[in-house]
């Protein structure tokens, strides 16, 4: 056992970078999927609802509901109401955004200054993403009428939505590993 405390305690720089690689992966896999259609349109519950973002699309909430695509499936006059919406341009340029931040913080592992910034922005990035469990109907289970004796809807009920959603907490604390490892490398070259 004290061996594997002495590794672990011994190697806690390695796990940050590789806290930095994980990141970096999530941010390529999910900033890169937004050029795809089905995942634009995924995005728009979160986007639309929120005060901080509702302004990037052309119409409101929540009007999207009735243009929805499921997953897979491609319907034209969901696609013409997206394209009249921005979503997909506002897509295309928040996949690049989620893209530099994850390059911003994999750089860290040789950049300190580089790294702040990656480790700051993937922490902003994860609050943000939090607001949508205020400002999202969707990311709790709907009332669907069922005949169980408790209701099982709304807070704190995530649906699937919500249960991604939730898992920023873990991004937000990350990038804060991250940017504080890179400050504290920072203080040491300034010594």
């Amino acid at each position: 056992m004290n061996k594997l405390i002495t590794i672990l305690a011994n190697n806690q720089l390695n796990y940050i970078n590789l806290l930095r690689i994980s990141i970096f992966i999530v941010m390529a896999w999910i900033g890169g999927l937004k050029v795809f259609q089905y995942e634009a349109d995924g995005i728009v519950p979160f986007v639309a609802n929120s005060p901080l973002m509702a302004f990037f699309y052309n119409k409101e909430a929540p009007e999207y509901k009735d243009f929805k695509n499921p997953e897979g499936k491609t319907v034209q006059k969901n696609i013409d109401w997206h394209k009249e919406n921005r979503t997909y341009i506002f897509a295309y340029g928040l996949g690049t955004v989620i893209l530099i931040i994850g390059l911003l913080t994999i750089l860290g592992i040789w950049y300190a200054k580089i790294g702040l910034i990656g480790g700051l922005l993937t922490f902003g990035m994860s609050l943000v993403t939090l607001t949508f469990l205020i400002t999202t109907p969707e990311v709790y289970v709907p009332n669907l009428g069922g005949d169980f004796p408790t209701p099982q809807f709304g807070f704190p009920y995530l649906s699937g939505a919500g249960r991604l959603v939730l898992k920023d907490v873990i991004m937000m604390a990350a990038g804060l590993i991250c940017a504080s490892d890179a400050a504290r490398r920072l203080l040491g070259q300034a010594k």
